[in-house]
């Protein structure tokens, strides 16, 4: 159940778009969406940092500045949405952004946290967003869906979920993915890409663990054919396939994460239009 969404913002169009997203998302559910912004001195202050505000006056000002443009997009939000079963509450924090999210994960009781992704070329950005790409690096207690660009809303009807079967998946781990599947009477695509003749046995153990798991939710599995890029794979099936989201769980030391980690991803198109569920593994 997803009943508590932290949405970071730094007020720009693609943060906007992801919170606007999440809402149409879980339109039918109630929730609480917490809007948190957080600044320091590097943040820059709208107008221009006058020469003369340094330290606390700085600080000061930052910090009136994220409350005003936090009121705003919470007005904001409750009139593009109109959804009597959502609420908005707004926090300010001055700090680092991955820990204010840590310190806030328990007290709030977090389950999704949703964050826009800009996408840079020629890097790992592409494929997340630097500042998603150190979240999902420390953050293991819920998931992290990834809005690209300004992404229009569609309801999910296809959603992959993209594994190599190396390493197993409890029910717990795609709860997420199955709550959102279930939501929309979806269907979830399996894809592994076939980096060799056959499963081994360990890896035959993983995919009926997780076909085991997928019993009750309409799924399919599909096995690609190894590129040199797994990146470029990927993005092949999702748009072969019209994809609407898709999922993986972010290991330590796996594919996941030599694929965020390397610059797979050489064309700005590449994983810039599909919505992305990274499933922290729990046992």
């Amino acid at each position: 159940m997803i009943k508590n969404i932290l949405v970071p913002t730094d007020f720009s169009n693609y943060a906007y778009s992801a919170l606007f997203y999440a809402t149409r998302l879980l339109a039918s559910k109630e929730c609480t969406f917490y809007l948190l912004n957080v600044y320091d001195q590097l943040t820059p202050l709208e107008g221009g940092k006058p020469e003369f505000l340094m330290g606390k006056k700085l600080l000061e000002q930052l910090k009136i500045a994220s409350n005003d443009n936090l009121t705003a997009l919470k007005h904001r939000i409750n009139l593009d949405n109109e959804n009597p079963l959502h609420r908005f509450e707004t926090i300010s924090k001055k700090g680092n952004l991955v820990k204010t999210i840590h310190q806030m994960l328990n007290p709030y009781d977090i389950d999704l946290i949703v964050m826009g992704s800009k996408g840079h070329t020629g890097a790992k950005e592409i494929f997340l967003g630097s500042n998603t790409i150190q979240v999902a690096d420390t953050i293991t207690q819920c998931p992290i869906l990834t809005v690209p660009k300004q992404r229009d809303f569609s309801k999910p009807k296809d959603l992959a979920f993209v594994t190599d079967y190396k390493r197993g998946c409890t029910k717990k781990t795609i709860t997420p993915l199955m709550f959102i599947t279930e939501l929309f009477d979806a269907k979830i695509k399996v894809m592994h890409i076939n980096e060799e003749e056959e499963l081994s046995k360990e890896q035959q153990s993983h995919k009926e663990m997780l076909e085991l798991c997928l019993k009750h939710i309409d799924h399919s599995f599909h096995w690609v054919r190894a590129f040199s890029d797994k990146a470029v794979a990927i993005d092949d099936f999702l748009k072969t396939k019209g994809i609407d989201m898709f999922a993986m769980v972010y290991y330590k030391h796996s594919f996941f994460e030599r694929l965020i980690h390397e610059p797979v991803v050489k064309d700005i198109s590449k994983y810039t239009d599909v919505p992305f569920l990274i499933l922290p593994y729990k046992d």
